[in-house]
C-alpha cells in the first residue's frame, strides 16, 4: 500500500495489529522450551553414546538449536514493528477525528471519500467557509500522510524480515565493540555501520553487550534484554535456593530469604507486561537482579516519540516495586494521551541506580551522587538513537530521585528540554539557573502535606529523624515551621528558586499520581511542552 484512503483510515483497528504482533511474540516461550528440549537431547545423547556417528549427531542437534534460537529475536522484531504501526495509527485515527471534529464545528461535511464540502443548510459558501474547508483537509490529509507513511515503514521492515529469512539471518560482525558505559555517539555510530545481519548476530550472542549500551536503538535493546530474562529469573532462583538450605536460616538469611521472593515477584510482574498486548508496549532497556536490583523500561518507543519522559524514583525503589514505579510513569503517560492524542508519546522508567533503603542513607547525597554519570549518558543515548525530528525531553525525579536528577543536571549535564520534581528534599541547587536549562523549563510541585517539606537541617529534630535517632513518626506529626532551605538546598517549589510551580492536592508525599490530582495534569502538561 503506497497511500492510506479516508474509509481505509477510519475503520483500520490499531488494536488488531498490536494483537497481531503479540501474537507473534508469544511465539517465543515454545520455540525457547522446544529449543531447551534439543539441548537436553543433546546432553542425554553424550552420556551414552560415542563415536564419529554420535559426534555428527551430536553437531547437527547442536546446529538445529541454533537455529531455532535465532529465530527469537525476528519474533521480538514483528511484535516492534506491529505494535509501532497501531501506535502511529492511534496517532493518525486521533489527528483524523480532530479534523471531521473541526468539520462539523464549521459547518462543514466529509464525504465517504475524505472530501470536504460545505454543509448549505448550515452555513453559506462564503469565503470564510472556504478557508475552514482547507484548514479541514489539510488536518485530513496530515492524518492520512502519517497513516501511510507508518504502513509503508512497517512494510518495509517486515519485507526486510522476510528477506533475511531467504537469504542469511545473521552473520558475525568484524571485531571491535564499544566499551561498556562507552559515549553513546560512539555506540551509535558503531551500530549505524553494521549491516543488519551482523546486528542480529550480536542480538542472539552478545546480548549483555547490545542490552546496555546507551545510544544503540531502543528496539535491538530490547530484544537484546529480552533474550536474558530467563538468566535474571535463574539468578534470583539459584539465590532463593542457596538461601534455603541454610540451617538455621537465621534473621538475616530469612530477611534476605523475602527480598529475593519481592524481587522475583516484580521480575515476572514486568515480565507479564512485557508481554500484555495492550498499549502502549513496553520495551526492556536494562535489568539486573542483583542487589537490590534495578530496571530501565519503556512505555511506548522513545525513539519514535514526539514526548519522551524520563522517571527517577526515590528512596526503597527497587526490582520489588518497580511494577509500582512503572505505573506512576504509565499514569503520566495516559494524561499526555488525553491531553494530546495527536501526538506519540513515550514514558522511561529509569531505576539504574542503588536507590537508599534507609533514612540515614537517604540524608546523604552520595548515591545520588554516584547515579549522575548514569544518567547523564542515558538521557544522550535517548538523544543518539532518536529518529525524525528531536524529541522533547523531559527528566522528573520524585523524593530522592528529585536529587539524583538535580545533581546529574548540575554536575554532568542532561539532554532534557524541561525538568520536574514533585516531592522533593532539595535538589543540591541553590537556584534553578544552576541546573543548564532556562529557568522557565525546570518546574516542581510540593504538596501542602507532604513530610518531605518538614527535612530542613536548621531543625534537630528532622536531622535527628532522618539519621534515625527518633522515629519518622515524631516529624509526621511535626509542624512545619516555615523558610524554604531543605536537606539538600533550596526547596524548587518555591518561586525563589527560580523555576516555575504547579499545584498539588493534599495527598501526601506519594499522592501525586493520584486521579483527580493536578499535580497529575501538570506533570503531563510539562511533558508536552503546555
Amino acid at each position: 500500500m503506497t497511500s492510506v484512503g479516508y474509509r481505509q483510515l477510519w475503520a483500520a483497528d490499531p488494536g488488531g495489529w498490536r494483537a497481531a504482533g503479540a501474537a507473534w511474540a508469544g511465539l517465543t516461550g515454545p520455540v525457547e522450551r522446544r529449543a531447551g528440549e534439543l539441548g537436553g537431547a543433546t546432553g542425554r545423547l553424550r552420556d551414552g553414546w560415542s563415536g564419529a556417528a554420535a559426534t555428527a549427531a551430536d553437531a547437527r542437534l547442536a546446529g538445529l538449536r541454533d537455529e531455532l534460537t535465532s529465530v527469537v529475536p525476528a519474533l521480538i522484531e514483528a511484535d516492534q514493528v506491529l505494535a509501532e504501526l497501531a501506535g502511529r495509527l492511534v496517532v493518525a485515527k486521533a489527528r483524523l477525528g480532530s479534523a471531521v471534529a473541526l468539520a462539523d464545528a464549521s459547518g462543514l461535511v466529509v464525504d465517504r471519500a475524505g472530501g470536504v464540502h460545505v454543509d448549505p443548510t448550515r452555513v453559506r459558501p462564503t469565503e470564510r467557509a472556504g478557508l475552514a474547508a482547507a484548514r479541514v483537509a489539510a488536518a485530513l490529509r496530515d492524518a492520512l500522510d502519517r497513516a501511510g507513511a507508518a504502513d509503508r515503514t512497517a512494510a518495509d521492515r517486515l519485507d526486510e524480515l522476510a528477506r533475511a529469512a531467504r537469504s542469511g539471518w545473521a552473520s558475525p560482525p568484524p571485531p571491535g565493540r564499544p566499551a561498556p558505559g562507552a559515549a553513546p555517539a560512539l555506540a551509535r555510530a558503531w551500530w549505524a555501520g553494521l549491516t543488519p545481519a551482523q546486528r542480529r548476530w550480536l542480538v542472539a550472542h552478545e546480548p549483555t553487550l547490545v542490552g546496555r549500551l546507551d545510544g544503540v536503538p531502543v528496539a535491538a535493546r530490547d530484544q537484546a534484554n529480552r533474550l536474558r530474562l530467563g538468566a535474571w529469573r535463574e539468578e534470583l532462583l539459584a539465590e532463593r535456593r542457596r538461601l534455603l538450605t541454610r540451617v538455621p536460616p537465621g534473621p538475616a538469611a530469612s530477611a534476605r530469604l523475602r527480598g529475593v521472593a519481592a524481587r522475583l515477584a516484580g521480575l515476572e510482574a514486568l515480565a507479564g507486561r512485557l508481554v500484555a498486548a495492550g498499549e502502549p508496549r513496553a520495551y526492556l532497556l536494562g535489568l539486573d537482579a542483583a542487589g537490590e536490583g534495578r530496571v530501565v523500561m519503556a512505555l511506548g518507543d522513545p525513539d519514535h516519540a514526539d514526548r519522551v519522559l524520563t522517571y527517577v524514583p526515590g528512596m526503597t525503589a527497587g526490582l520489588d516495586d518497580a511494577p509500582g514505579e512503572l505505573g506512576r510513569a504509565a499514569r503520566v503517560l495516559d494524561r499526555c494521551a488525553a491531553l494530546a492524542p495527536g501526538e506519540r508519546s513515550s514514558a522511561v522508567l529509569w531505576l539504574d541506580y542503588d536507590a537508599p533503603d534507609f533514612l540515614p542513607e537517604a540524608a546523604s547525597a552520595g548515591q545520588a551522587r554516584d547515579a549522575g554519570p548514569a544518567l547523564h549518558r542515558f538521557q544522550e543515548g535517548l538523544r543518539a538513537s532518536h529518529e525524525g525530528p528531536p524529541a522533547r525531553q523531559t527528566v522528573l525525579g520524585h523524593s530522592y530521585g528529585s536529587l539524583v536528577v538535580g545533581m546529574a543536571a548540575r554536575e554532568h549535564g542532561l539532554a532534557a528540554d524541561a525538568l520536574v520534581f514533585v516531592g522533593s528534599p532539595g535538589v543540591g541547587a541553590a537556584h534553578a539557573a544552576e541546573l543548564g536549562l532556562p529557568p522557565g523549563q525546570v518546574w516542581a510541585s510540593s504538596a501542602p502535606d507532604d513530610v518531605i517539606r518538614l527535612a530542613r537541617p536548621a531543625d534537630e529534630l528532622a536531622r535527628r529523624a532522618l539519621l534515625g535517632a527518633a522515629p519518622l513518626t515524631a516529624v509526621l506529626g511535626w509542624p512545619d515551621r516555615g523558610g524554604h532551605e531543605l536537606w539538600f538546598g533550596h526547596d524548587p517549589a518555591d518561586p525563589g528558586f527560580g523555576g516555575r510551580v504547579f499545584p498539588s492536592d493534599r495527598r501526601g508525599h506519594a499522592g501525586y499520581w493520584d486521579p483527580g490530582n493536578p499535580a497529575l495534569d501538570g506533570m503531563a502538561r510539562v511533558v508536552l511542552g503546555r
